[in-house]
């Protein structure tokens, strides 16, 4: 088996000739994801001169890779972002979520991109009987403290929402959505170019210097200089960005995808659709595609691996959720990065002269269309940095680039799924 994305698969790359690299930019963009493309959208579309540039193609990391989830909230629950950093800012960073998701939809409708949207909905299991508590207070805390309402879900509604057994109830978020991320990047792309943007692809940054009022980007292809510089590369951030690169850990997340399943077995084990997760540290997460198959991620391990590896982890896991998909055949294992910053939490503002957006912890798809938006307008002088938390952008002491204490992490969250 070798490495290959279902949604990359599925769709057909604009060809785009190898434009020019310009001698000056008013913008430079690195990364060209969501983050990147979103920022230079926003940019080109109040008339500034922007570049994006790809080391890859348009969309190359994680977000075509991701499970194309589209959700409310951060990586802490919000019970516990409230604890982080205290009650009112965290219904402020709330609705910035719930804003992000009102944003995407906005965009995806005005530039018509076809990405297979839903309003499918959104389950969070309980892979223990101990978590239901858990999941009643995040209930209660999401009603009474935030207005937002969810739906506690007993093991016996449950027959409604899985064909498993393995579950002992559930919280439905009845607002998340889903989509194909490869189709979104594809049109996201396409409608920051329609606004004006220079997108440059298979451009390696290879280091960034403050010259006087301007900054010197040395790719692969030269040199241009820019008045300001974005660094949108999140999980992917590259040595020329050596402090963000000190801050955000990229850690692998792992899908597989199966063979299209029959439509009665498909509305068997997800009948309504949901995107859905569970209550693990090291949980597993998956959906059905638009074409009806299992895709099924998690953190398969916590040292790199082959896709074949990767992908008997991760068979094991959906035969255990699923038995019924014990002998079905997985045509499709990839993996990606995320990126954890030190408290969890997205961080945007300037470092060292230099615009940053990055440390989604795998809520990338909404948060980061939304925090290159806001930072696109930030850059051309329209809004302000957006509160996050307020906290620091740590640099994560003893880490260069290369995460080597993750098999210890991972070894104390598998011990704590196992005592919870």
């Amino acid at each position: 088996m070798i490495e290959q994305c279902l949604w990359s698969e599925q769709v057909e790359l604009p060809r785009r000739p190898a434009a020019p690299l310009p001698t000056f930019t008013d913008v430079a963009v690195i990364g060209g994801g969501y983050t990147g493309l979103a920022a230079a959208r926003e940019l080109a579309r109040r008339g500034v001169d922007v570049t994006v540039l790809e080391q890859h193609h348009l969309g190359w990391g994680a977000s075509s890779r991701n499970g194309g989830f589209v959700l409310q909230g951060f990586k802490p629950e919000m019970e516990e972002l409230a604890r982080m950093v205290g009650s009112d800012r965290a219904k402020r960073m709330f609705q910035l979520s719930l804003d992000a998701m009102r944003l995407i939809e906005r965009l995806i409708s005005e530039e018509e991109i076809a990405c297979d949207f839903s309003r499918s909905g959104a389950l969070t299991l309980a892979a223990k009987r101990s978590h239901l508590p858990w999941l009643e207070r995040s209930a209660d805390f999401l009603r009474h403290q935030l207005r937002y309402e969810t739906q506690l879900l007993a093991p016996v509604d449950l027959r409604d929402e899985i064909g498993s057994s393995r579950y002992h109830g559930a919280l439905l978020d009845p607002g998340g959505c889903s989509l194909q991320p490869a189709k979104y990047v594809r049109g996201l792309a396409l409608a920051a170019e329609r606004a004006g943007a220079r997108l440059l692809e298979q451009t390696e940054v290879t280091s960034v210097k403050k010259r006087g009022a301007v900054f010197e980007v040395q790719t692969s292809r030269g040199s241009l200089r820019a008045r300001d510089v974005l660094a949108a590369t999140n999980g992917y951030t590259p040595p020329a960005l050596a402090r963000l690169r000190r801050r955000v850990i990229p850690i692998g997340s792992y899908i597989i995808a199966t063979e299209p399943l029959t439509d009665e077995m498909a509305g068997r084990l997800i009948p309504r659709g949901r995107v859905m997760s569970d209550t693990k540290n090291l949980l597993y997460y998956f959906r059905l595609s638009p074409d009806k198959r299992m895709v099924f991620g998690g953190r398969a391990t916590f040292t790199p691996a082959s896709p074949r590896r990767s992908a008997a982890i991760l068979s094991k896991g959906m035969a255990e959720v699923f038995p019924e998909l014990a002998d079905i055949k997985v045509e499709y294992a990839w993996s990606g990065k995320v990126a954890y910053p030190m408290d969890h939490l997205p961080h945007a503002g300037q470092l060292g002269g230099i615009y940053y957006s990055m440390g989604y912890c795998g809520h990338g798809v909404a948060l980061a269309t939304y925090l290159g938006t806001r930072m696109g307008e930030v850059i051309a002088g329209a809004a302000q940095v957006p509160d996050l938390g307020g906290k620091r952008f740590q640099a994560i002491p003893l880490f260069n680039g290369f995460p080597w204490f993750l098999p210890l992490a991972g070894g104390y969250y598998r011990t704590r799924d196992w005592l919870s």
